[in-house]
Formats: structure tokens, C-alpha cells, sequence
């Protein structure tokens, strides 16, 4: 791991309802690291990848870094820093997935790279002259996958990105995300314990919006987060 990446202090979301979702919530990323989020359904995790993507703009914190600098989650400069996977996407529903990628990557002002590994590891050769509103939601999901590991941006966010993929995908899948701190850093969400596990530099468990226990490198055991996880279910 690197230097500091990304630091949030006292965060707190809420939607329309001004239902809290998150309060207090504090965490810092480092450069080239893989961190895994995981809690019960309503912990925070997709609202917590929301505000950082800049979809949710009912927030507040005391303070919010990049690289240990005053940072808008809404400018311009961290926009091309980060890249959203989210566990449900039906957006470019008429583009196919050599249009999104072009698409992608104009927007990034990067020039299209050789995907054709991650095409053939996602199983994805016979879709790419779909239109992704024809896709099954596996084959949806891969597009943004795809899309994403092939941009390599410093802040990679992936919500459930095992959530539809059949078991080869899923497999090659987790060897993208342990590998991907080579360019960067990818923060995840996921309620299979698995990928978390196999994957992760560290993993933050999520209860009620906040971060209530933290399991390092050496001390990730499926065991103990499982405990952790029911600990929360029965309190």
C-alpha cells in the first residue's frame, strides 16, 4: 500500500425522507489497496458508493481528502479519478458495448486500449455487438466491468459486482480485483463473504451507517467477519 488516497470524516447521507443513512462515518483509503465493505441489507454500503460517485448530494462531513487535499466530490478532476460499477445499471440501454467503451473513454480523454483479455476472461466474446437492453443482466453487468478495469482509474468503486455473474466470471473476477492495486485502488461492496475474503486488503464491516469493526491484513478470517455480521443481526 501507498500514501493516503482518500479521507472522509464525519460523513453523514440521508435521502428525501431526511432518514439518515449514514452518520458519522470516517474512513481513509490508501493508495494500492483492494478494501472490501460488507453488512446486512441497510448498513449504508450502496449509499455510502452513491455520495462518493456524486449521485447523492444530500450530505454533509467535516472533511473530505484526496491526496490530502480539500476535495468536491463533484469536480471535475476527481470525476476522472473515479469509475462507478453499480450493482444495478440500465443506463446506455441502446449503445452496445464497443459504443459504451468508446463512449467511456472519449469522456475519460484516454485512447482506447486492447480489451480483448478481459473480453475472453468475462466470457464476453459473442456479446459485444449487443444492445445492452437485450443483454441478460450478467452479460449487462460485464459491460461496466469490462469498461472499468480496462479505464484503470486511481479510485475504482464496485457495488455487488458479483451480483449476476456466472461461476468463471465470478473467479475471474476476483483475480481483477486483487490485482487491480498495481493502478490503483478499488473500494467494494458485497454481501458474499467469499469475495470479500479472497480479495481484500481490508475489510470494513457496516452497521446502522457507520464502520464498526475493521479487519486488517493477518487478521481477515471468514470466521470472524461472519460473527461480526451476526453480532449485528442479533443486537
Amino acid at each position: 500500500m501507498g500514501g493516503s488516497l482518500l479521507t472522509i470524516k464525519n460523513l453523514s447521507a440521508w435521502y428525501d425522507n431526511k432518514k439518515t443513512v449514514l452518520a458519522d462515518f470516517s474512513l481513509e483509503l490508501a493508495e494500492h489497496e483492494a478494501v472490501g465493505l460488507i453488512g446486512l441489507n441497510g448498513a449504508g454500503k450502496t449509499t455510502f458508493l452513491k455520495v462518493l460517485s456524486g449521485m447523492l448530494s444530500s450530505f454533509c462531513s467535516e472533511d473530505i481528502l484526496f491526496y490530502g487535499r480539500q476535495l468536491n466530490l463533484r469536480e471535475k478532476d476527481f470525476k476522472f479519478c473515479r469509475y462507478t460499477v453499480f450493482a444495478e445499471d440500465n443506463s446506455f440501454q441502446y449503445f452496445t458495448f464497443w459504443e459504451y467503451l468508446s463512449y467511456v473513454f472519449s469522456a475519460y480523454r484516454k485512447g482506447l486500449p486492447d480489451v480483448s483479455e478481459l473480453i475472453g476472461g468475462f466470457h464476453f466474446e459473442d456479446y459485444t455487438e449487443v444492445l445492452l437492453k437485450d443483454l441478460s443482466t450478467g452479460n449487462r453487468k460485464k459491460v461496466f466491468l469490462i469498461t472499468a478495469f480496462a479505464l484503470k482509474p486511481k479510485l475504482l468503486l464496485l457495488d455487488e459486482p458479483v451480483n449476476g455473474l456466472d461461476f468463471q466470471s465470478t473467479e475471474y473476477l476476483y483475480q481483477q480485483i486483487a490485482g487491480y492495486k498495481e493502478y490503483g485502488t478499488v473500494l467494494f461492496s458485497s454481501h458474499i463473504l467469499e469475495s470479500i475474503t479472497l480479495t481484500s486488503d481490508r475489510i470494513f464491516v457496516l452497521e446502522d451507517g457507520k464502520i464498526r469493526q475493521t479487519f486488517e491484513q493477518g487478521q481477515i478470517n471468514a470466521a470472524d467477519i461472519r460473527e461480526a455480521l451476526r453480532y449485528e443481526n442479533d443486537i
